[in-house]
């Protein structure tokens, strides 16, 4: 009895098939490989670490932010802009400092080298060195109320009026520089705002800030007796890239726990869980 077997043709066909499978998989694992090769750099906890950092008494590290903000560093100091005892996984002052320089030497000025990383930075920092997850943007400039704001900020009052089932009104916008002494500079850059307060009740204020933490924002109402100015509320976007360094700080003190004034008292506004607008969209 003959045993049957494939014509040879067939056979070379199969042996052909088989091989250039063989090469497509490893082609297709080659690129699945490769970026997973370097290290993730979480921008979202990266940019919280710049904003907290600088306000610690101490040198305890932003949860969650560490591994991230150490590849930063490496690379800040592969480039010479960051000595090798300050790659620490702590983005304080000196890794501010060392990451705005690196902004200027890309050729970016006013507050696209303010120390924050933005997308593009990090983006361009990382090359060969890392990927970027979790990007931010504060978006393009937009108005409302007469004032100017970027459409991250827009979209977070707008969660805001939702939850509290009433319009906010700004008294001071975004990109502001020098428009109110009294600011201390807060509003210079992007994420920075002012309400109206006009008519509210001590309660409705309180609400209107709790709302504003809610979606992202550190919020407080300001009084007359805090300095020269009317009944307001002061909020700032946490994790905008186009922050004033004024307002960087006043988001490390929400977190740290103080009401973002220059005589860092305790935080008076309503206590919630703290969380960004992007953690926000994520659970709603």
């Amino acid at each position: 009895m003959k045993t049957k077997t494939k014509p040879r043709g067939a056979i070379a066909a199969l042996a052909t098939f088989a091989a250039l499978g063989c090469l497509t998989l490893s082609a297709t694992q080659a690129s699945a490989v490769s970026p997973q090769a370097l290290p993730v750099v979480n921008m979202e906890a990266t940019v919280l670490a710049a904003q907290i950092d600088p306000r610690r008494a101490d040198n305890t590290l932003t949860p969650g932010a560490k591994d991230s903000v150490l590849a930063v560093e490496r690379a800040l100091q592969a480039r010479n802009l960051l000595d090798a005892r300050w790659v620490d996984g702590y983005f304080g002052t000196t890794t501010i400092s060392a990451y705005a320089a690196y902004q200027r030497s890309l050729g970016y000025t006013g507050l696209a080298a303010n120390g924050l990383p933005g997308a593009s930075s990090l983006t361009t920092l990382g090359q060969s060195r890392f990927t970027v997850s979790r990007v931010l943007k504060p978006g393009s400039k937009v108005q409302r109320d007469g004032y100017v704001v970027n459409t991250r900020t827009q979209a977070m009052l707008t969660e805001a009026e939702r939850l509290l089932g009433r319009r906010l009104v700004l008294s001071q916008g975004s990109y502001n520089p020098g428009g109110d002494p009294t600011s201390a500079g807060t509003h210079d850059g992007g994420g920075a705002v002012d309400l109206k307060v006009d008519g509210m009740s001590a309660d409705t204020r309180t609400a209107v800030a709790r709302a504003l933490r809610q979606v992202g924002f550190a919020a407080w109402v300001r009084s007359p007796a805090q300095g020269d100015w009317p009944w307001h509320i002061h909020a700032v976007a946490i994790n905008d890239t186009d922050q004033a360094t004024q307002a960087q700080n006043q988001v490390g003190d929400y977190y740290l726990g103080f009401n973002g004034l220059a005589n860092h008292r305790p935080d008076d506004g309503p206590r919630i869980p703290i969380r960004t607008w992007e953690d926000y969209q994520r659970t709603h």
